[in-house]
């Protein structure tokens, strides 16, 4: 029985283990159908559990087994899996985050490319004002805002901040947020902004979205439409050779980032401009000397 969705995988892994089960290598890469080195990554991502070994098998110490329940082993494993989506991920707050309460913080639409790792800080505190509801100011744009924030949203891989300005509801580009203030005051959180944030969240992050048309080559329909790798996708036109989808997005980088990793299966053909974009990112690139 193979299961390709890596949050799936690691989801029935820590099930065996906190069943008492004793896991070995071999086993489980034959069960999931993938190699015995995914396997002991997979086994890595568990570490902090405190994984024994004995005779080649791993398992829970006996203390251990059965502490934690469905919903813990299901949220551990989206947010071992898309780890790549967070800045480094400290023990403690890898902990903190498969607590109920942490999910109130995050809406995760897609795995993500944006690397964030040099401001980890921000990420964590951002999320601390959050789930306490404090008041905050920062600078972006050149502009000092004060808000009330409401969640951290990931759509095709960029990170936004969704929070209440001067009582409107606004998006912000978290890499572009700077000198972040956390205040001692609270807000109180309006149910029916989040709620509408939650329905539908990709609505929230522009005034003005963008329609966006790709051509994609059909070698890599299947991996592609499974993976549902963009938000908000209609199917335009289906040929023998490519497909054509249209999507909306808020910024740029969010299409841009994911054609970059699709290379060269994916071309964008609405808006031109942005195609030019692309082009102009990958000539930059390759007149870069070797690093």
């Amino acid at each position: 029985m193979q299961h390709d969705k890596l949050a799936t995988r690691l989801s029935i892994i820590l099930y065996k283990l906190n069943q008492g089960e004793r896991l070995s290598v071999e086993e489980l890469a034959e069960e999931f159908g993938v190699t015995e080195r995914t396997i002991q990554r997979d086994l890595i991502r568990f570490s902090w559990f405190n994984l024994k070994k004995e005779n080649k098998r791993y398992f829970l110490s006996e203390n251990e087994v059965g502490k934690l329940n469905f919903t813990d082993i299901k949220n551990f494993a989206i947010f071992s899996g898309l780890k790549s989506l967070f800045p480094s991920l400290s023990q403690e707050f890898l902990k903190n985050i498969i607590e109920e309460k942490m999910k109130k913080a995050y809406i995760i639409n897609d795995s993500g490319f944006e690397d964030i790792v040099s401001k980890k800080d921000l990420f964590e505190n951002l999320s601390s004002a959050i789930l306490n509801q404090n008041k905050i100011s920062f600078i972006y744009n050149d502009k000092k805002r004060e808000l009330s924030p409401y969640k951290l949203i990931n759509t095709n891989g960029i990170w936004y901040l969704c929070a209440l300005e001067s009582n409107n509801m606004k998006s912000y580009s978290f890499s572009k947020i700077k000198n972040l203030m956390v205040y001692s005051e609270k807000f109180k959180l309006d149910e029916k902004v989040l709620e509408k944030i939650e329905e539908g969240s990709v609505n929230f992050l522009s005034k003005d979205l963008k329609e966006v048309h790709l051509k994609i080559d059909n070698s890599a329909k299947e991996y592609f439409l499974r993976k549902k790798v963009l938000q908000n996708m209609k199917m335009v036109e289906n040929k023998d050779e490519y497909f054509i989808v249209s999507t909306n997005i808020a910024f740029d980088d969010e299409i841009l980032n994911i054609v970059k990793y699709w290379l060269p299966y994916i071309q964008i053909i609405k808006p031109l401009e942005l195609q030019k974009k692309l082009e102009d990112i990958l000539k930059d690139y390759l007149k870069k000397p070797n690093i």
